[in-house]
C-alpha cells in the first residue's frame, strides 16, 4: 500500500492506467475567469511555473487512445467517447477556420458525430478562429453552456495534508466495483445520467490498456465519499479532472486530499506540474490551494448529434 497524505492507497499502480466535468459557472463566476486571465506569454509573475507548463495546459490536445477517437482536420478536432456518453469527453474543438466557412464548417463536424448519437462540447478558446465563431454557433441554435479556467500548479507546490478520520483512497481502477463506486459519485456530483456497468468495465479496461490513468476512490469508514481523476504525460505535466465528493461528505476535506494524493502520484511520474479546467465549484478551490489561471474555455452544449 502507498502512504499518500497521511492516507493509504490500496493496490499499486504498477499497471494501471480518468474524464472532465465541468460545472456551469455563474455569469459572475465567468466575468471573474475573464479578469484573471494571464497572457501564455507572460508568467513572470508566477513563481515555479515554467513556460512549458503553461504551453501544456493551453495547448495540450488529447491524444487517440483506448476508447477514445480522435478525427483531425485542419479546421477542427472531434473527440469522441461512446463508452462516456457525456458532452465535454464528447466535443469538437481547436476550430480554426475562415468567417466564410464556418457555417459549412458545423454542418460538416455535426455530420460526422451523428452517426454516434452522442451529444457534444463544442469547446472554444483564445485562439478560436474566426473570432466570433460563438455568434455562428449561436445562428445554429447553439448557446453557451459553461466556462472554465484553465489552471497550472507547479509540481513543488505545498499542499496542506487534511487529518479527515476514517478516511481511505483506492486505487479504483483495480476492480469493477470500486470503478463503479467512484463514477457513481462523478455522476451524483455534476447531476449526470448513471452509466451501465458493461459500459463502464469497457471504459475501465480501456483506461488500465492506456496505461497513463489513475482513478482515485475515496472513503470515509468504508462509505464512498468522492472521486477523482488523472491523467500522466511526463516529464510535462498531467491533467487532473472529475474531481467530486458527495454532497453528504463536503467540507471534511476530502476534495483536498483527492487533490494531494494526486500531486504525490504526479511527483512520482516525474511530471513538472498539474494542468486542470476549473469550473465554477472547483476555481476558487483550487485558486485557495495555489493553482494560477493561465487561460480559459467556453463550452456550447450541441445536443444536436444525439
Amino acid at each position: 500500500m502507498l502512504l499518500v497524505s497521511g492516507v493509504t492507497v490500496d493496490a499499486a499502480y504498477a499497471n494501471a492506467a480518468t474524464s472532465i466535468a465541468h460545472a456551469s459557472p455563474s455569469t459572475a463566476a465567468a466575468t471573474r475567469i475573464g479578469c484573471h486571465l494571464r497572457s501564455g506569454r507572460d508568467n513572470t509573475d508566477m513563481p515555479g511555473v515554467s513556460q512549458a507548463l503553461v504551453e501544456f495546459a493551453n495547448h495540450h490536445r488529447q491524444p487517440a487512445a483506448p476508447g477514445i477517437e480522435v478525427i483531425e482536420t485542419p479546421r477542427y478536432r472531434i473527440t469522441l467517447q461512446p463508452d462516456f456518453p457525456i458532452p465535454g469527453p464528447n466535443s469538437i474543438a481547436w476550430v480554426r477556420c475562415s468567417a466564410d466557412d464556418a457555417d459549412e464548417m458545423i454542418r460538416e463536424a455535426r455530420g460526422i458525430v451523428a452517426p454516434h448519437h452522442l451529444a457534444v462540447n463544442w469547446i472554444l478558446d483564445p485562439e478560436t478562429q474566426p473570432a466570433d465563431f460563438a455568434d455562428h454557433l449561436a445562428r445554429h441554435g447553439v448557446e453557451l453552456e459553461a466556462e472554465a479556467a484553465v489552471m497550472v500548479l507547479p509540481i513543488d507546490a505545498p499542499i496542506d495534508k487534511p487529518d479527515v478520520e476514517g478516511l481511505r483512497m483506492h486505487d479504483a481502477l483495480a476492480d469493477a466495483e470500486a470503478f463503479r463506486s467512484a463514477d457513481a459519485i462523478n455522476s451524483e456530483a455534476f447531476e449526470s445520467p448513471a452509466r451501465a456497468p458493461q459500459t463502464l468495465e469497457r471504459r475501465r479496461a480501456n483506461q488500465l490498456a492506456a496505461g497513463d490513468r489513475r482513478v482515485l476512490l475515496a472513503t470515509i469508514d468504508g462509505e464512498p465519499a468522492g472521486s477523482a481523476g488523472m491523467t500522466l504525460f511526463p516529464p510535462i505535466g498531467a491533467i487532473i479532472n472529475g474531481g467530486a465528493v458527495r454532497p453528504k461528505f463536503r467540507g471534511r476535506g476530502v476534495y483536498r486530499a483527492l487533490l494531494a494524493a494526486r500531486l504525490q502520484i504526479a511527483r512520482e511520474a516525474g511530471v513538472a506540474g498539474l494542468a486542470v479546467w476549473g469550473g465554477d465549484m472547483s476555481a476558487p478551490i483550487l485558486s485557495g490551494l495555489g493553482f494560477q489561471t493561465v487561460g480559459w474555455r467556453r463550452f456550447y452544449l450541441d445536443e444536436s448529434t444525439l
